[in-house]
């Protein structure tokens, strides 16, 4: 699974805990929220190259699986803040569900957990 290894997407989840928003130019959305989303794209396009990869074995799969969960995981728990956050989480997790892939209650638990003022 070259591209998104787990060394790669632990620099991006460390790289966007770090980084206070800033919003993208004229865009209203965090280059934190953008890179998240990026990384997700990466690894659901990852997921898919190995699934249907000729010769991919299970451990493959699992660990491209287990990469694209926690990166959607990290979306959902993305506490979006700025209206231009709130609508670009909202809208790329409409279309994540319109897959119907945000189906697990981890999903569900972060995304209430985002919305509670901490």
């Amino acid at each position: 699974m070259p591209g998104v290894t787990r060394r790669t997407l632990l620099a991006f989840t460390a790289i966007a805990s770090v980084v206070e928003p800033t919003f993208a130019e004229g865009e209203g959305i965090s280059r934190e929220l953008q890179s998240l989303i990026t990384t997700h794209e990466t690894a659901y396009a990852a997921l898919h190259r190995v699934v249907h990869q000729a010769g991919s074995n299970w451990h493959d799969r699992k660990m491209a699986d287990r990469i694209e969960e926690q990166t959607l995981l990290a979306i959902c728990s993305y506490p979006a803040i700025s209206r231009g956050d709130r609508r670009a989480k909202s809208e790329y997790l409409l279309t994540i569900e319109a897959r119907g892939e945000l189906d697990l209650k981890e999903h569900m638990q972060a995304i209430l957990h985002s919305i509670v003022p901490g």
